[in-house]
């Protein structure tokens, strides 16, 4: 009986059709009947009607024979990267909140002109769940029906509901009812997006995606209804599907429900289909990721499937049309390596290829074809490799040693690029696709087995037609006093029932993919667990899932499309120049901070994080806020204070998988302060302090400074970050009010202080437990100290630091010059650029409420050298040497490791020690650390109060740790250069 399904891919440039025939799957053509290219039309249900006209009419087919139509498209996107008016209406946002997340409103990150385009209204009312799953407050109806008021009154028909933690809302106590209330309140013609059916867990990117699903519902809506008025010309009455962003399948309407899950599915499609044309899933070996390369005419992108037949997935936040989400989305790295690539010799003899290329002009410019431009395919077809175009035109003009010099760069990039994606040392099978294929050599080093699939031109579509359906769960759970496994079936037995739910193939759905995250900083064994299931399509029910169908709307009624308008504020934004950027100081010697300057400073207190910290992007988006609010953020040095003056100090204490979800409040920290200042019974605050400049904690006294309307000091108490609460200078020191007494405070409430401890390690241990009751995320103030004490026992200067680490860090981006940030870093403050390679092996276990772990690092071979690489002073090491680095939260140590087993102590705590992405020059989290990253690790001096003192060392050197090995230090460290000073107006 034959099973025929049609699949097709709507690109930027082509559409393409296939018909497959799945019941000759196991013949060498796959099935495939017939397929179809084209350009894409302007009109997209037009392209699609010609390319299953088309192929329908090739195999012979009559539409009753069809049992699925699959498309994989990038038309809703569209209007978003377009800033598309037409297309785009107004958002209403509510938060199921309670009195968090407040500090950080709806929109904050989009770019200027969408959140003119979107903003429609911004509310907030109680509910939301702790990260234990219990209630922050309940919801409460009567104040969702006032918001349904104000939103009537605005016009406003769609509507984006967002609870903290929603997605673990297994009961439906959240959006889900919350839903039912607005649907009730409003009437027909609503649309209500819970977001926690759009993303996963980190709120302000879950929002952020339900915002843009939202405003393009009404156009998607009017898609899938010319899709479906399309089928009908076409006598089709099998079900419609299409392809999303994981590769897997939605029914037409929960893609009318749920667009923005299938903007960008053309990757994942053109991995999969040639997957299945490469007929690897009749393999018997199993269990191997494959490396795809995709070479067109101008580019070469290189991606993993892994053995869920999934490809594996990129870091955990992409960016849509400027707006910051979370997507699950194929980890790509791309070349300027292709099928037109220009081929030259320089002035040295030595060949280039790329990364500049003819493109699309190739049939015009390459010899081959008639024209002047030497480019790969000419290469290729100099060698006997291709037959295309006139090979008489390059004779005498293509050498056979430039040929084989030509062709020798061209298999060195490939190398080099599929070495980065391997994820094992091991020889890789690599499956070369694309119409640009024909330049790729049989042979490469690093790759055991080359495959060239039949009908790789319509690879997407047929990834489309044969994408599967998929069933996920993505959840915290606390695991005090549960079995693991028992949590794990439970979990992959919801998975699987979703799959099903989804249209699977009971008999033919299983479990592919398991993850077990235990979250840091918290005491209760709460653990992220995320399972996926996938499965084929059941053609028996397939009607079914369909069966939630559309509201159809007669053709003569459906309102013509006016033409593309745009918004008339949608006006470019001016770059940022960093290089000519001067930071503003006043006359009273006072730093006033721009959003620029806030962007620098988050950046460089990344890097002084040391791998810690947790991010400062949220706290820096308050301060963001802060500034269009009319709020003014005031940095001041030391010198221009009096001595006697009190710095309130402020941090954050918790996890951050709370942070990313449970947003502040914007109380947290003026409550616990407040509660400490009244029980020390201080009155008068001159400015704040940060215990700790690393990481997100870095910018939170800029927050408060804001609040308080006084300045922040350039200066905080630690010059890095380190895990536990103690590990602050005036804790090193055990001066009087170092760490207590303390107040911690919740925001819903809660405040507790402690008068007095033991020692300092005991209030990092009785703070850490409650933190945990508090649901794992609360302010923190501890006494203040005065300007004498903080210069005393504190590290000045840092946020001056900070800025110039980023200012380094962003002009070496903008003038595209990454190897030049380890020596602008070093100029900053003294070290060593240590170590300049790639990541090979990752361990983590979470002990204690911190993640434990090493990495290791082996180095670039000579081949591999870059840009990013030549150029830089590093320690001698041989080819088969390697850097491992032990970490808690933050890096402790570096150690070149010898292959006779011997090894050399590079840097330890307390100097700072800092791993970038040699890409982009960004700082990793530990928690961001994986096999193949290429990675500079740099090493900073550490102030020379941890460095060169008894109490410094035992707070902050190796022992602390457990590590029995002396402290080895990067050099003797400098006072950072003030801003204030370099920019002020006596400069």
């Amino acid at each position: 009986m034959s099973l025929l399904r049609i699949g097709v891919d709507v690109g930027g440039t082509n559409t393409d059709g296939v018909l497959i025939d799945v019941s000759r799957s196991n013949e060498p053509s796959r099935g495939i009947l017939a397929y179809f290219k084209a350009p894409t039309t302007p009109n997209v249900s037009e392209g699609i009607e010609a390319a299953v006209r088309t192929v329908l009419d090739k195999a012979k087919c009559s539409p009753k024979q069809i049992t699925s139509l699959t498309i994989g498209t990038t038309h809703f996107i569209n209007a978003v990267l377009e800033q598309d008016v037409r297309r785009l209406q107004k958002v209403a946002v509510i938060r199921l909140c309670g009195p968090y997340t407040r500090k950080v409103p709806p929109f904050i990150d989009f770019p200027p002109h969408l959140r003119d385009i979107m903003l429609g209204y911004i509310g907030y009312v109680d509910g939301g769940l702790q990260i234990d799953g219990s209630e922050i407050l309940p919801i409460v109806e009567s104040q969702i029906v006032e918001q349904c008021k104000l939103i009537k009154e605005q016009g406003l028909t769609n509507i984006v509901l967002v609870g903290v933690f929603s997605t673990l809302d297994t009961e439906g106590s959240q959006e889900l009812r919350a839903r039912g209330i607005v649907q009730r309140e409003m009437g027909e013609g609503v649309n209500v997006v819970c977001s926690s059916e759009v993303g996963q867990i980190g709120l302000l990117e879950r929002e952020n995606a339900s915002i843009l699903n939202a405003s393009i519902l009404t156009f998607a809506q009017r898609t899938m209804r010319g899709f479906k008025r399309a089928m009908h010309r076409l006598g089709l009455t099998c079900p419609l599907f299409l392809t999303q962003n994981d590769g897997t399948l939605t029914t037409a309407a929960k893609a009318a429900a749920l667009p923005i899950r299938t903007f960008a599915s053309g990757q994942t499609n053109s991995m999969r289909g040639a997957s299945y044309l490469a007929g690897l899933d009749l393999r018997k070996e199993g269990g191997k990721s494959v490396i795809v390369c995709d070479v067109g005419g101008t580019t070469c992108d290189v991606g993993v499937l892994l053995p869920s037949g999934f490809p594996r997935q990129a870091a955990a936040y992409i960016e849509v049309g400027g707006v910051r989400t979370s997507f699950a989305m194929p980890d790509l790295l791309s070349i300027g390596l292709g099928g037109g690539s220009r081929v030259r010799t320089d002035a040295d003899g030595k060949t280039t290829v790329g990364p500049d290329s003819v493109g699309h002009w190739i049939t015009r410019d390459a010899m081959v074809f008639g024209g002047d431009v030497l480019t790969t395919t000419d290469v290729a077809v100099a060698l006997g490799r291709a037959d295309v175009g006139d090979a008489s035109k390059i004779e005498g003009v293509v050498s056979p040693e430039l040929a084989e010099s030509a062709q020798a760069t061209i298999k060195k990039l490939l190398e080099n690029v599929i070495d980065r994606m391997k994820t094992t040392p091991e020889d890789a099978t690599v499956l070369m696709v694309g119409g640009g294929s024909i330049i790729v050599p049989d042979e490469l080093d690093g790759v055991g087995e080359i495959l060239r699939p039949p009908f790789f031109g319509v690879a997407n579509a047929v990834g489309a037609a044969m994408a599967k359906v998929a069933g996920e769960v993505d959840t915290i759970e606390i695991l005090q006093g549960k079995n693991l496994a028992d949590v794990l079936d439970r979990i992959k037995k919801e998975a699987v029932a979703r799959a099903i739910m989804a249209g699977g193939d009971p008999n033919r759905v299983s479990v592919v993919d398991v993850q077990n995250l235990p979250v840091q900083y918290v005491t209760n064994q709460a653990t992220r667990i995320i399972v996926k299931a996938t499965g084929e399509l059941s053609m028996n029910d397939s009607g079914v899932v369909d069966g939630e169908d559309i509201k159809m709307i007669p053709e003569e009624d459906e309102l013509v499309e006016p033409p593309k308008t745009v918004l008339a504020s949608a006006k470019e934004e001016v770059p940022f120049d960093v290089e000519s950027y001067r930071p503003y100081i006043n006359e009273k010697k006072e730093w006033i901070l721009s959003e620029r300057d806030l962007e620098l400073i988050a950046l460089g207190t990344f890097v002084l994080g040391t791998g810690g910290g947790g991010t400062p992007y949220p706290p820096m988006l308050i301060c963001k806020e802060f500034l269009r609010e009319g709020k003014v953020i005031k940095v001041v040095d030391a010198e221009d204070v009096p001595e006697d003056a009190l710095f309130a100090r402020a941090c954050f204490m918790g996890s951050p998988s709370v942070s990313c979800e449970r947003l502040p409040a914007g109380t947290e920290i003026t409550t616990a302060m407040k509660a400490l200042t009244e029980h020390v019974g201080i009155s008068k605050i001159s400015g704040t302090i940060s215990d700790e400049i690393g990481g997100g904690n870095g910018i939170v006294p800029l927050m408060l400074a804001a609040e308080l309307n006084v300045p922040a000091m350039d200066g905080d108490l630690m010059g890095r970050a380190y895990p536990n609460m103690n590990q602050c200078l005036p804790g090193a020191f055990k001066i009087p009010g170092g760490v207590f007494p303390a107040a911690l405070a919740d925001g819903v409430g809660n405040s507790l202080v402690m008068h007095a401890a033991q020692s300092p390690r005991q209030v990092e241990i009785i703070f850490r437990n409650i933190c945990t009751t508090m649901g794992s995320r609360a302010g923190v103030s501890v006494v203040p100290l005065t300007r004498k004490q903080c210069q005393d026992y504190g590290v000045v200067r840092t946020v001056s630091q900070a800025w110039r680490i980023g200012r380094a860090i962003t002009l070496s981006r903008q003038q595209n010059d990454f190897k030049s940030i380890p020596r602008r870093i070093l100029e900053l403050q003294n070290g060593k650029c240590l170590f300049i390679g790639k990541i090979v092996d990752v361990q983590r276990e979470v002990r204690a409420g911190f993640t434990w772990g090493q990495v290791t690092i082996a180095p670039l071979q000579d081949d591999e050298q870059d840009e990013t690489s030549l150029g830089i002073d590093l320690p001698v090491c041989g080819p088969d040497d390697n850097l491992t680095i032990p970490f808690q939260n933050e890096n402790l140590a570096a150690f070149l490791n010898k292959p006779d087993g011997s090894r050399e102590i590079l840097i330890t705590v307390p100097d700072l020690l800092s791993v970038l992405d040699s890409q982009s020059g960004a700082n990793l989290g530990t928690q961001e650390y994986r096999y193949g990253l290429r990675v500079t690790v740099m090493g900073l001096a550490g102030d020379p109060k941890w460095t060169q003192t008894k109490e410094g060392m035992e707070t902050g050197g190796p022992s602390y740790f457990g590590l029995d090995i002396p402290f080895v230090s990067v050099g003797t460290y400098k006072k950072p250069k003030s801003v204030i000073r370099e920019y002020g107006p006596s400069a």
